[in-house]
């Protein structure tokens, strides 16, 4: 895990005398991503410069230093992540004769060979990892960007400035771009109604207007002498999802789970290659513990897994993956968090997060981060099971909840969310009191009037697609982000053909094409990094998810459970009564410290003469919400948090 900088212009940026201190300068931004060593390289006649931040994981000697150049002399790269394959590469080109020694054993040489040896785009397809990658090549003077199939690893880039000292700035993290002289930091407003839609900033937009993404699966040339970048996708989930469901998997049901834990199994094995200490989150759910189980049975010796915990009632799983770590016989760490202690990650996040972000497990993910790296440099997580197996309960909840609605007719459906409307949280909880202690436990203790509220406002949903977009969104931003244009995106205005699949796997689609690498896997990774430590996910080898796809979908999800055929394949490894239990997330009790030890410090980002001066939001609605949110009579935790998340960033960078 590295990071790395760069920037290719015709201006005086490029010069002898500027280039290597300006890269340094950028470079010293994002040493948290690689803090072992830093390397320079420029081409003051091409325009072209990289800088390089490593975190040593393979290949420990200067051999495996960056940038760094191939043998044949064309290419020059930087390059961030891990070809997990990289060594079955170098037998293929040593087989073909492409390559005439080997200088050292990183993956980044065998990129490099295999640029040579195969082409650029021939070459990543062939890959297994997580990466993103920048290649000079000197021949065609041209710069090629590469993303990772899923998006584990974030790549930036954006042209700024204007005439001669027009500059593509690319990097690894926002922070590094903003170091150059040319980076102008106008905030797009657009991207924030985005943001303020589903708590994260959705590729290929940024926080800054002309930044962007590089959207994963998807490689993107440009030069000095073609300024307008040349995308193309190299992978496609949407096109995988369609072929598999057009063509699943004709085995038996035990068969299937074979395959997928061979496939799982291969995955983990080639994902515990490192040169340095190596372990495991460990949640104590299905997907954490395949992945650990997985791990155990491949390793000789008790691998390292850390967990979290939390004395609050609802947030805690620490006992759970306790019971897991000790059947499997793993090495295991846990540390229970005290408010204080998660309270003062709080300060940290707009430099972790260098753009608004509002998911608050960012919270323990860093602390299990922190935790994780005081033994090791690398750590396996479980994420993503969700979205290949069916794992979120939406899933059959929206399903379900949208074949009763769709028997009503939409203006009765229409009176009834008026009618619940009608009526105030507090005049319904006053309402339900008398038959809350009936209720189950969960629901006796909820504010019933709030819940009532929010299940009104998908009465109105005029189709399944609709109605998801409405459980996947905080903020409708019309009217709240003053100046902006909310864009279009795969959940809004621009679907994905999709003709063929179910209204469930629809969903999962559309999670692991913005909700995974927009949110999910930008969390970890920037939380992650923020410690030096490398994460790693084996569910996002290409071939896992591929072969996910290919499962019919009853072997994925059975009534209202879901990952069916995952849980077969850990119950050979752990007792079926250890993981059964309902689904907790991985959360912090935002909602509680909003009325208790946050309340002053909210309240100062969300004061109206601040909110009105800034000029970013109309404040009416925010401090309704904020009122309501104090008083108890609704919880508005999420809707806060994304305000006060981009509140403290503004803070922080303005």
């Amino acid at each position: 895990m590295c990071g790395f900088v760069g920037f290719l212009t015709e201006g005086q940026w490029a010069r002898d005398e500027v280039a290597p201190g300006l890269l340094e300068r950028m470079a010293a931004t994002i040493v948290h991503r690689g803090p072992d060593s830093a390397g320079y390289w420029h081409d003051a006649i091409s325009g072209i410069a990289l800088g390089h931040r490593r975190l040593a994981i393979v290949e420990l000697s200067p051999a495996g230093a960056q940038p760094m150049r191939s043998a044949c002399g064309r290419y020059v790269m930087a390059f961030n992540g891990e070809i997990y394959n990289h060594l079955d590469l170098r037998r293929q080109l040593d087989t073909e004769g492409g390559n005439t020694g080997w200088r050292g054993h990183s993956d980044t040489e065998t990129l490099l060979a295999g640029f040579s040896a195969w082409g650029l785009r021939a070459t990543i397809e062939r890959c297994v990892g997580m990466f993103a990658i920048a290649v000079w090549d000197k021949r065609e003077r041209s710069l090629t960007l590469a993303r990772d199939r899923l998006g584990e690893k974030p790549l930036y880039y954006g042209w700024q400035g204007a005439g001669a000292d027009a500059c593509l700035l690319f990097g690894s993290d926002l922070a590094a771009i903003k170091a150059h002289p040319a980076f102008a930091a106008d905030i797009n407003r657009d991207a924030l109604a985005l943001y303020m839609r589903h708590n994260a900033i959705a590729a290929p937009h940024s926080i800054y207007r002309d930044i962007y993404k590089l959207q994963p699966g998807c490689l993107l040339t440009v030069s000095l002498a073609q300024r307008e970048p040349k995308r193309e996708a190299y992978w496609s989930l949407p096109q995988v999802a369609l072929q598999g469901a057009a063509t699943p998997f004709a085995g038996t049901e035990v068969e299937a789970v074979d395959a997928l834990e061979a496939l799982l199994k291969d995955a983990v094995r080639q994902q515990m290659m490192a040169d340095v200490p190596l372990g495991a989150f460990l949640s104590g759910g299905v997907d954490s513990s395949t992945v650990v189980a997985l791990m155990q049975a491949q390793s000789q010796r008790p691998v390292k897994t850390f967990t979290i915990g939390f004395n609050e009632e609802g947030y805690n799983e620490a006992l759970h993956a306790k019971a897991v770590a000790h059947h499997l016989g793993t090495d295991h760490t846990e540390l229970y968090v005290t408010p204080q202690q998660a309270l003062d990650v709080i300060p940290k996040l707009p430099q972790l997060y260098s753009e608004p972000f509002s998911d608050s497990s960012q919270i323990p993910t860093f602390l299990v981060s922190q935790l994780a790296r005081q033994q090791v440099t690398v750590s396996l997580s479980g994420d993503a099971g969700d979205e290949l197996f069916a794992g979120y309960s939406r899933y059959a909840f929206t399903r379900n909840l949208w074949r009763k609605l769709e028997r009503l007719p939409q203006p009765l459906r229409r009176l009834g969310a008026a009618g619940i409307q009608a009526l105030s949280p507090t005049s319904w909880n006053t309402l339900c009191k008398p038959v809350q202690p009936l209720l189950p436990g969960a629901l006796r203790r909820s504010n019933m009037g709030d819940k009532l509220h929010k299940g009104a406002a998908l009465l109105n949903a005029r189709s399944v697609d609709e109605l998801y977009l409405d459980l996947v969104t905080h903020w409708k931003p019309d009217g709240l982000v003053q100046g902006a244009t909310e864009p279009f995106t795969h959940l809004r205005g621009n679907p994905l053909s999709l003709a063929g699949l179910d209204e469930v796997q629809r969903m999962m689609v559309l999670d692991a094409v913005t909700y995974l690498p927009d949110d999910i896997l930008s969390k970890v990774d920037r939380a992650a990094m923020g410690v030096s430590l490398e994460t790693r996910v084996p569910f996002l080898d290409h071939r896992v998810v591929e072969f996910a796809w290919q499962l019919p979908q009853q072997l994925k999800l059975r009534g209202r459970v879901g990952k069916w055929a995952l849980r077969e394949v850990l119950y050979r490894h752990v007792p079926k009564e250890m993981i059964e239990r309902p689904k907790m997330g991985f959360g912090v009790p935002i909602d509680e410290w909003l009325r208790g030890p946050l309340r002053d410090w909210a309240e100062d980002l969300l004061s109206e003469s601040r909110l009105r001066q800034e000029g970013y939001f109309n404040p009416v609605p925010i401090r309704q919400k904020w009122t309501e949110h104090v008083s108890g009579e609704r919880n508005w935790q999420h809707h806060l948090w994304d305000v006060l998340m981009f509140q403290a960033w503004l803070k922080e960078y303005y």
